[in-house]
């Protein structure tokens, strides 16, 4: 399977690590028991059984090899020499060990992998002939001449490759290579030394690696196809992607064409690495041979490579591209396996497309059986979209088919029912997993109790506790799952119960310690959480930064900041202050008490400790002073964060804007606001307040249309609030412009936003100016009955109201003297008062209120 292709060495990019593992279309799911099958070549019949197999080819120096069979078991090199027969297929040899080996090795159709022995006296009883005592030999004998001695005039290739193979220390294998290459009657081959490469790369050995393939260029062994591709396969799952890339670079500048094994290794690779344009570009140019800018069809593919591509595709989110790699899949007569739906239905699921999912299950159901992982993919995809109904249904559906959910199918279901605090069905189904003893992960039982926790069914969360604490599994991270679970709602009293039980099994790390003060800061028990923090170390647990970083910002946040400071000079001195964070907490707490003087001075300390601030430390400070109208110290922090190279935000903008409206720098404000409109988006604007502060400097100074620019943007955005329009009102009423001004009023009281005596009283004050007598008493009258307390401003436009009315001054007098006395009689009479002089009928239960 050879191609007219050249690939350029020069043009190949780092990629990440990853391995060649067949097509896993569900993301961070365990693997679970499946029984994978072996494939011989000449017998393949292009079903997705594991990647294709290699061509045949003749080997090594002096004809001593004959055909070499290759086949691929989870991304492991499994090399089969026949050194007896011209034919590639079944042999005295390989008919008694081929298949069951591959059971063994747990192989099936779906390229899962279940478990491998590890112990060559295990791995033998696979073989027939001699090879069961070589190797119980070689396990039981130290020295390799006295364990291979009484065979060493008649072990064949196929038996010294076997030997090999089997080697699950790397450096017996490579006692045992030496030992063949210093007998005579041994003539090593590259399949010998391929196998010694993939042993050597998985040991991540790579000075051996090197020497073993200068050796073989020395001797005159001519690497193959699956030569490059191990040496391409360990490098890249050992981390070291320039190296894995010049290999395939090596291949291509001696004319090597990657056959298809090799180029699903390079694919998984981009893959993995999330390189998918590069898999991509990969595979079209391996797929099409390049003759004089003639492009040639490669020949048919395996399903195993189009599920690659499928996969890769899918990943990238190219759903079209994925598509259409299956149709031509279908064309070109290969027939969909089980993965290959399996990632179809994944890729299509994950992009929300479920109706797709639903027909391709039922055209799976015609071409091939579904298996536990597809049921497992559409549980996952129906409760991410919140169907939980629908996972269930798959989920009985499974059992219906015959197939037994594994541990995944039980989990995802469990915890889709937990965080549903589904109570009822979740023990239902707790109940089932126990009966078939499945083992409840500790994930999910933190999950689990979370859920009896938020139905405040907090015994029934104990007791599910106690059942994993007593049965002595429970780890570490288990315990602080616990805790955390408890301590997030308020529940210190269960939360320190599950602490002192990790005490008991001395399991207690710096993890449950950093829990428990974590919930005492949520309950607000800082005294507790120091206390906690105290006696860390009396049972041998130091804190780490996460402990400092904790407690600093419980203190802070609880207006504690002399305490949180104190605790912050202990992790500074302990080396845990790395950034500005646990500083930044410390100076806004002093900030938020008034304290501007002890701010500055932690910023000056952290300064002094070459601790850089960042734009939320200039931030806090440019801010509090702002709120002061301090411009001097407020520019001064500013002018420092530009020395430090830091761009001022949205947050300090507004700050400083704030702070010119309240000295009254028009020019400075109106130059920092245009900088905030350029670096905003369409769906981006200043904030309301900052907005206000621009029309309040607007307003006080009669700038009427750069006023109204801003008023009617925000009215657009919707946006403008009471404060808002009272600032138009008062500035169309300084300017004389009483009808733009009753506008805004009439818009006020018909949307309802007056809710501020300082609003109010725009509105009256302009009534009363206007001779808007009628709507000034209704006004009044909503005042007081949505229960906004008048103020001495309010009853001074009603005043005016009277006494323009034809009232004494004398007798408005008395009245507010009234209302000063006793407020309820008071409001009463200014109502009664009003209505009577205006003629609008008095209404003054709502006086009650007040």
């Amino acid at each position: 399977m050879l191609l007219n292709l050249r690939l350029d060495g020069s043009s190949l990019h780092v990629i990440c690590s990853t391995k060649t593992f067949p097509i896993f279309p569900l993301d961070k799911v365990p693997s679970f028991k499946k029984v994978k099958q072996n494939y011989i070549p000449g017998t393949h019949d292009g079903g997705d059984k594991g990647p294709p197999q290699r061509s045949n080819r003749h080997c090594g120096r002096g004809g001593g090899v004959g055909t070499i069979a290759r086949e691929v078991i989870a991304g492991k090199n499994l090399l089969i020499v026949n050194p007896s027969e011209n034919r590639v297929g079944k042999s005295r040899i390989s008919d008694g060990f081929v298949a069951k080996k591959a059971k063994d090795a747990g192989f099936n159709g779906n390229g899962m992998v279940s478990k491998v022995h590890t112990k060559c006296s295990t791995k033998g009883l696979s073989y027939g002939g001699c090879i069961p005592a070589i190797l119980e030999a070689l396990d039981r004998i130290e020295n390799v001449g006295d364990a291979l001695g009484p065979w060493e005039e008649r072990l064949s290739n196929k038996e010294r490759t076997i030997i090999l193979k089997e080697q699950a220390r790397w450096e017996r294998a490579v006692e045992i290579f030496e030992w063949f290459k210093s007998k005579e009657c041994y003539e090593l081959n590259v399949i010998h030394y391929n196998i010694m490469l993939r042993i050597l790369g998985k040991a991540r050995k790579w000075r051996y690696v090197q020497s073993l393939w200068e050796e073989m260029i020395t001797k005159g062994i001519k690497p193959i196809n699956s030569t490059y591709g191990t040496l391409i396969d360990v490098y890249s799952k050992g981390g070291l992607k320039v190296h894995a890339l010049c290999w395939l670079g090596k291949m291509s500048k001696i004319g090597m064409q990657p056959d298809e094994v090799t180029t699903g290794i390079v694919l998984q690779m981009y893959k993995k690495a999330r390189e998918f344009q590069k898999a991509e570009d990969f595979f079209k140019k391996w797929s099409c041979g390049k003759d004089n800018n003639k492009m040639e069809p490669h020949v048919c593919l395996s399903s195993y490579t189009y599920n690659t591509m499928i996969d890769t595709y899918g990943k990238s989110g190219q759903i079209k591209e994925a598509s259409e790699t299956f149709k031509r899949m279908l064309e070109e007569g290969i027939v969909p396996t089980t993965v290959t739906f399996n990632t179809m239905i994944h890729m299509y699921g994950n992009n929300g497309q479920l109706g797709e999912v639903t027909s391709l299950m039922k055209t799976m159901k015609l071409q091939c059986l579904p298996d536990t992982r597809t049921y497992n993919i559409l549980i996952s995809l129906h409760t991410k979209n919140n169907d939980i109904e629908r996972a269930g249904a798959y989920f009985k559906e499974m059992k219906h088919a015959g197939l037994k959910p594994d541990p995944v199918s039980y989990r995802t279901l469990l915890y889709a029912l937990s965080i549903r605090h589904m109570v009822e069905e979740a023990e239902d189904l707790i109940a089932e997993m126990d009966h078939n003893d499945v083992e409840i992960d500790e994930y999910t039982q933190s999950a689990l109790t979370r859920m009896y926790i938020e139905a405040e069914m907090i015994e029934k969360s104990w007791f599910w506790f106690q059942r994993f604490h007593l049965a002595g599994r429970m780890s570490s991270e288990g315990y602080s799952a616990n805790i955390d679970a408890y301590g997030e709602r308020g529940y210190l009293k269960e939360a320190e119960r599950v602490f002192i039980c990790c005490q008991e099994v001395n399991k207690r790390t710096v993890i449950e310690y950093n829990v428990m003060i974590k919930a005492y800061g949520i309950g607000k028990s800082c005294e507790k959480a120091c206390e906690v923090f105290e006696s860390m170390m009396s049972y041998g647990v130091a804190p780490d930064k996460c402990t400092y970083n904790t407690l600093v910002q419980i203190l802070a946040s609880s207006d504690m900041p002399h305490k949180a400071r104190s605790y912050l000079e202990k992790m500074r001195e302990t080396g845990y202050v790395s950034d500005c964070i646990p500083y930044c907490a410390v100076i806004s707490s002093f900030v938020k008490l008034g304290q501007l003087n002890m701010a500055e001075e932690v910023y000056k300390e952290m300064v002094d400790f070459n601790i850089e601030p960042d734009v939320v430390v200039y931030g806090v400070l440019i801010n509090a002073f702002a709120d002061t109208g301090n411009v001097q110290e407020a520019m001064s922090y500013v002018e420092a964060m530009g020395k430090a190279g830091i761009t001022g935000n949205s947050v300090i903008q507004s700050s400083l804007i704030k702070l010119y409206t309240k000295v009254g720098y028009l020019n400075e404000a109106e130059a920092v606001y245009r900088e905030l409109l350029e670096s905003c988006n369409t769906a981006q604007y200043p904030d309301v307040y900052t907005s206000n502060c621009m029309i309040n400097l607007y307003s006080e100074r009669s700038m009427v249309r750069k006023a109204e620019a801003i008023f009617e943007s925000m009215k657009q955005r919707g946006e403008a609030n009471e404060f808002t329009f009272a600032m138009m009102l008062c500035m169309y009423k300084k300017n004389g412009r009483f009808e733009e001004a009753t506008q805004v009023a009439k818009q006020m009281r018909e949307m309802k936003i007056l809710t501020d005596p300082l609003s109010y009283n725009s509105v009256l004050g302009l009534y009363a100016l206007d001779g808007r007598f009628k709507e000034a008493v209704e006004t009044f009258k909503e005042m007081v009955s949505s229960g906004v307390r008048p103020d001495d401003s309010t009853f001074k436009s009603l005043g005016t109201i009277l006494i323009k009315l034809g009232l004494s001054k004398k007798a408005v007098l008395r009245i507010e003297d009234v209302r000063k006395q006793e407020m309820k009689r008071g409001l009463e009479l200014w109502i009664s008062t009003l209505s009577s002089l205006v003629g609008i009928q008095s209404n003054t239960e709502d006086c009650d209120e007040l």
